[in-house]
């Protein structure tokens, strides 16, 4: 799925665009200067050659070694000018063109940093990347290339049309005449390819996504013997890449087709109708020789201009991949008055609390009321899709509800700053994610600028230090890619060192030992138990063994709140709880 599917006009784009050259104005302008001169040191060549062309038909005898030799000197003295503002440009400008695509990148990272769970579950991973790394590769030749070629033809254009005109005007006027006719043409073309590098990023993005989801998910691939399932997915959008890469080429080729057909019309032009004119004798030879070195410098420049556009529409299609990234919502945000949240007590409270997911508005809450004391620990169990997980979701603000409140020590949880708010909540889930990284530096995670004794104090509460000093490395083992060395129990106690770590007084355990097996949820549960204590604990669980101490037990269904107790009043009551305990008796 597009992140999002709106396009933009080339204008609306420069607009979003042009202040990232605000830091750099100094080097745009130095830039531009030296684009002035390269193209000044180009132009005066073909009056040199004029001159001595027509010294020598005219006046040869005045014509002396002394005068050539200083035209050769003052020309020399271009060529250096003309090479070191050339390295500047090529240079300089290129690395300010690194720079604004890097500010840029910075920019989309921090925004996706700022967006909500909401936007992760509807886009891929792949297509994001896309976004951040691919698309804004041809920013840096944008950057530096735009200004600089339009600057650079415009003066071409100007100068050029000038001295011709003093040359020949009525030639002049009849090759400026195709000009226009030839950047029309090449205009409508480039809207076409400008299109089908728009189709490529996204293909390449979901051929990203594709390729992602395949190797991570290898395990499950070779499990179920799907790799020529596998194969036949990837050969299909491989193969709508190469196709739409094909229509790309196709636009391309027919662009500069066009360019050099429109190339050959002025040259043919220029031949018929510069004859006849010295024919007639309202051209001179010698100024017919540098009437068409200046045509030919300004088709070279009419044809690079042209041809740049190819990588301006590149350009523009990742400035627009980029945009589209940064005017994606923030649906979760600090409110201008929020304040920091300071060493919470833990009492946490639902008001009236409705909630649906805003992407499939599946409606989970109606009105639900709920009340969570100080250093209680609670369990909340109940049917798949009963809201389990989404009611824990919430409290961290990982979610905004849609109607009532909720509160931490009474105050609406909307007034604490995001950071702060989550900073005193600690979560442990079922599914691990550890980075790619050395188990150290994955229990360091859990407070910046922690002490390495913390760490492993914090390794030791969690029952993992044994384990890890028996690692070949120890702490300085390499985990793999999403901790894919580890084995699953070893996984979660890494998880729940990093929120001993921490130190938070809320906590919240979503079926963190479920996917255990015995011995490791063994180990995993004396953790957990050891990281509850004193702190208001939320615990979400399959296995009722696990909650049997809770102090209250919430059984929670599409209805709400239906059962509420501790494990024996539940049990006597006799509804659902006892049918899901007696269930799960029957299956051991």
């Amino acid at each position: 799925m597009e992140t999002n599917a709106r396009t933009y006009k080339s204008g609306e784009l420069m607009k979003r665009f042009l202040p990232y050259y605000k830091k750099y104005w100094k080097i745009v302008v130095i830039d531009l200067l030296c684009a002035g001169l390269t193209t000044i040191c180009e132009l005066v060549l073909p009056m040199i050659i004029r001159f001595l062309t027509n010294e020598g038909m005219n006046n040869l005898a005045a014509l002396t070694v002394s005068t050539v030799v200083r035209l050769g000197v003052l020309y020399l003295c271009l060529r250096i000018v003309d090479t070191m503002a050339n390295f500047y440009m090529a240079y300089t400008g290129h690395v300010m063109g690194t720079r604004i695509e890097t500010d840029m990148r910075r920019d989309a990272y921090a925004h996706l940093q700022k967006l909500s769970n909401t936007y992760y579950n509807n886009t891929k991973v792949g297509q994001i990347m896309g976004r951040i790394t691919n698309d804004l590769f041809d920013v840096t030749e944008f950057s530096h290339h735009c200004p600089e070629e339009f600057f650079i033809a415009g003066i071409k254009a100007v100068i050029s049309f000038i001295i011709l005109a003093q040359v020949s005007l009525g030639l002049t006027v009849i090759i400026f005449a195709i000009v226009p006719i030839m950047v029309v043409t090449c205009t409508l073309i480039n809207l076409r390819l400008r299109e089908a590098f728009r189709r490529q990023r996204v293909q390449i993005g979901e051929l990203n996504a594709r390729i992602e989801d395949s190797l991570l998910g290898q395990k499950v691939v070779k499990a179920f013997t799907n790799e020529e399932k596998e194969q036949e997915k990837f050969e299909e959008d491989n193969g709508k890449f190469y196709q739409i890469k094909k229509d790309t080429y196709k636009f391309m080729a027919a662009f500069h087709t066009t360019t050099r057909a429109f190339d050959g019309l002025m040259y043919l032009v220029l031949l018929i109708a510069g004859g006849i004119f010295m024919i007639k004798g309202k051209i001179a030879p010698a100024d017919l020789v540098a009437y068409v070195m200046y045509v030919t410098t300004l088709i070279a420049t009419i044809r690079r201009i042209i041809e740049f556009a190819e990588q301006f529409q590149r350009g523009m299609t990742g400035i627009e991949r980029f945009v589209q990234i940064m005017d994606s919502d923030i649906e979760i945000f600090d409110e201008p008055d929020a304040v920091v949240c300071v060493e919470p007590q833990g009492n946490i409270s639902f008001r009236n609390v409705s909630f649906e997911y805003p992407d499939d508005h599946n409606v989970v809450f109606k009105g639900l009321n709920l009340d969570i004391r100080q250093g209680e620990k609670i369990a909340i169990v109940g049917p798949s899709g009963g809201g389990k997980t989404t009611l824990c979701n919430l409290i961290p603000r990982f979610y905004d509800i849609d109607e009532g409140e909720i509160l931490l020590d009474g105050v609406n949880i909307h007034h604490f700053t995001l950071k702060s708010l989550r900073q005193n909540i600690g979560m442990v889930q079922q599914d691990v994610y550890l980075f790619s990284g050395t188990v150290y530096e994955n229990i360091a995670y859990g407070r910046e600028n922690a002490a390495k004794e913390e760490v492993i104090e914090a390794a030791k509460r969690a029952g993992a230090h044994e384990f890890v000093m028996a690692l070949k490395d120890g702490y300085d083992t390499y985990v793999g890619e999403r901790g894919v060395k580890l084995s699953g129990g070893q996984k979660q106690r890494i998880s729940i060192a990093r929120v001993f770590l921490k130190n938070p007084p809320i906590l919240i355990m979503d079926e963190a030992t479920s996917a255990l097996d015995n011995e490791s949820e063994f180990q995993v549960a004396k953790s957990l138990e050891a990281l509850a204590k004193g702190r208001t604990t939320i615990t979400i669980a399959h296995r009722l063994s696990s909650i049997r101490n809770s102090d209250r037990i919430l059984v929670l269904t599409e209805e709400g709140i239906v059962e509420e107790g501790t494990h024996e009043s539940l049990l006597a009551l006799g509804g659902i709880y006892h049918h899901f305990y007696v269930t799960a008796n029957e299956l051991k």
